[in-house]
């Protein structure tokens, strides 16, 4: 199994250490444009395999992407990453031209290979890589829900003072600060609604603290997260690599589902060897409904903006 991460920043290195942790992959490979750089992150990463006992080997390269031939499954995380004050959506001129520059060279490479985008806006740089590929639909897929989930679950675990193993929830929708929907009524601790233990303000909260998760963080930062992004994506990778038929929020083009159409947005899907294998319609209530009409509103607005 080898695993292409393109973007050596942040994001990229952190996905390719917790891949390469998990021991799944023979082999990662990490590109990126500027010199040395992906090379550098390579070898340190290698020099940890013997401490922290993984096999996997790592390599780095400056923009060659021939060294990316015959891989499985392929990251994206290029592009400028979000600085305080600044929208997802506010890097759309920039990362659009990499996105599809990146996304046609490696499938030149590995014309079989089954596409992560994790480049923000997310949502709209998905539905870049279907409007300017070939590729089935099942093959190309969004990172954000998976994120956006699992810092939902942070907070929730928070809010409950419990083990995070006890709970469980899930976020839909555009992988944005307005455009999240956090499913707070389907919330579980322990298979009891989450309802049962805090007071539907403080729920309310923790709703509105995972929609701003990732600003929270850049405000803290100076820049985007890393470490949360890179294990969102080793979770996604290693569900296709090992066909484990987990069921991850990521944003995927609709044809009907969730009465939607020519849209990439966040929905619960299957993933497996075949990238998405199956798109999993849950029931919601009105409320929810129309909060994820609204949602597909403001991606399909910055999916205007795109020049296909």
């Amino acid at each position: 199994m080898k695993v292409t991460v393109v973007g050596a920043g942040a994001v990229g290195a952190s996905c390719a250490e917790y891949i390469a942790i998990k021991d799944f992959a023979s082999e990662v490979v990490l590109l990126d444009i500027k010199e040395g750089v992906a090379e550098g992150k390579a070898m340190d990463l290698m020099q940890t395999a013997s401490l922290n006992g993984f096999d996997t080997r790592i390599t780095g390269t400056t923009n060659d992407y021939s060294k990316t031939a015959g891989s499985d499954i392929a990251v994206i995380t290029s592009g400028i990453p979000r600085k305080p004050g600044m929208t997802r959506e506010e890097l759309i001129g920039i990362n659009a031209g990499i996105v599809k520059d990146v996304s046609s060279n490696l499938l030149k490479h590995s014309p079989d290979a089954i596409i992560i985008v994790v480049s923000n806006p997310m949502d709209t740089m998905t539905y870049l890589v279907h409007k300017t590929t070939d590729i089935p639909k099942n093959r190309i897929i969004g990172m954000g829900g998976a994120l956006d989930s699992a810092r939902f679950k942070y907070r929730l675990a928070e809010a409950l003072e419990a083990p995070i193993s006890d709970v469980d929830g899930m976020v839909i929708g555009g992988h944005s600060d307005t455009g999240m929907l956090p499913l707070t009524r389907l919330a579980t601790r322990n298979s009891v609604p989450v309802s049962e233990f805090i007071s539907e303000e403080r729920l309310e909260q923790v709703k509105e603290d995972t929609k701003v998760g990732g600003a929270t963080l850049t405000k803290l930062l100076g820049t985007s997260a890393w470490y949360a992004p890179g294990a969102a994506v080793s979770g996604l990778v290693q569900a296709i690599a090992c066909d484990q038929k987990k069921i991850f929020p990521c944003s995927t083009m609709l044809d009907g589902e969730y009465g939607m159409s020519d849209i990439c947005i966040g929905v619960p899907v299957v993933l497996g060897k075949n990238g998405i294998e199956k798109i999993v319609e849950i029931e919601l209530d009105q409320s929810e409904k129309e909060k994820l009409k609204e949602s597909a509103e403001g991606v399909s607005k910055t999916n205007g903006l795109l020049e296909l």
